[in-house]
């Protein structure tokens, strides 16, 4: 079985599909339960590791709920960047736009400024501590009302100096993207780039109303695109990226196994897809454990590996002369081979 090789082990890194709530690993969860005295209802961390047997979509969405209610102050959400920018720095991640859900929070009395001022502390701390840049795209949950959306919205508006973009998340199922679309035209209407989970459980139909009727200028997951030859000339012609998460598509059974995977044939197709963790802790590791799965199923040459993590540096919402300068250090790091 092909070894990841280490030049892409230890390769600068972008990722830009992480959810902040979904790198809260067992041991921290409890250490936080403990000192907000919730209780988590296992016993202890490896229990909860072992409910990690997800059907679908909705199965781990129900368990990452429960688990974010040990998330209460500022102080929580600060520990959990930091976790997590600990551990992408260990990958080679140099630049992460990372996801929250405020929403989840606010359900339990917990402001958003509150959510704002822990992982904006942590960001700050872990580019000291770790070298690791990080901006925060705050996600709409799309099985809650357009209302509800439009609320967080307006909380928002103070803190929008904090915030880089807005996305959807959430299960797909029955949640169009369409049913926010005046959400996504006020949040494009503030100057944010936005971004939209589309594709993934959903169809191929998702993935253009994303496109069309929130104006996303990235797809997170979009691996439902390969079902519409036309949407995926669409991706390429227009340079549409892909947020794929390779082992997350084999948990939530959204592809049964790594090498059916169709983030292969977008590739080959001219998509600019790019790789990412998605909620590592549940999903069986953080960026590199992403690649060394995808090596083992395609076993890509580096000139591949080179391409695919520069597309992610250049479908980052950083400026043109931040990429190229990112490029050029990634092209430094593969001409040692």
């Amino acid at each position: 079985m092909p070894v990841l090789p280490e030049l892409v082990r230890s390769a600068p890194k972008a990722e830009l599909h992480v959810h902040i709530e979904g790198t809260l690993e067992p041991e921290l969860a409890f250490a936080l339960a403990a000192r907000n005295a919730v209780d988590l209802g296992w016993s202890d961390a490896a229990a909860l590791r072992q409910a990690y047997a997800f059907g679908d979509l909705q199965s781990f969405l129900d368990l990452y709920y429960a688990c974010t209610r040990v998330l209460c102050t500022a102080a929580d959400f600060r520990d959990l960047m930091l976790a997590y920018l600990a551990r992408a720095a260990a990958d080679g991640v140099v630049y992460a736009e990372i996801f929250f859900d405020p929403q989840v929070h606010a359900e339990r009395g917990v402001a958003l400024g509150t959510v704002l001022d822990g992982l904006c502390a942590g960001l700050e701390l872990g580019r000291s501590v770790h070298g690791v840049e990080g901006t925060l795209i705050l996600c709409f949950l799309r099985h809650l009302s357009e209302a509800e959306a439009f609320a967080t919205l307006a909380e928002a508006r103070p803190h929008l100096d904090r915030i880089a973009g807005f996305g959807l998340d959430s299960g797909e199922r029955g949640n169009p993207p369409a049913r926010f679309e005046r959400v996504f035209a006020a949040c494009r209407a503030l100057g944010k780039p936005v971004v939209a989970h589309a594709g993934e459980e959903g169809p191929a139909e998702y993935v253009s109303d994303a496109l069309d009727r929130l104006g996303a200028l990235r797809i997170d997951h979009g691996v439902r695109a390969i079902d519409d030859p036309l949407l995926v000339q669409r991706l390429v012609r227009h340079g549409i990226p892909l947020t794929v998460c390779p082992l997350s598509n084999v948990r939530l059974q959204v592809t049964p196994e790594l090498h059916r995977n169709p983030l292969q044939a977008l590739l080959d197709a001219g998509v600019a897809v790019t790789l990412n963790s998605d909620d590592p802790a549940y999903f069986g590791g953080y960026l590199n454990a992403n690649l060394e799965a995808v090596h083992q199923a395609f076993d890509w040459p580096l000139a591949t590996w080179q391409q695919v993590l520069g597309n992610a540096f250049r479908a980052s919402f950083r400026p043109a002369h931040w990429q190229q300068a990112r490029l050029e250090h990634l092209a430094r790091h593969f001409a040692r081979a």
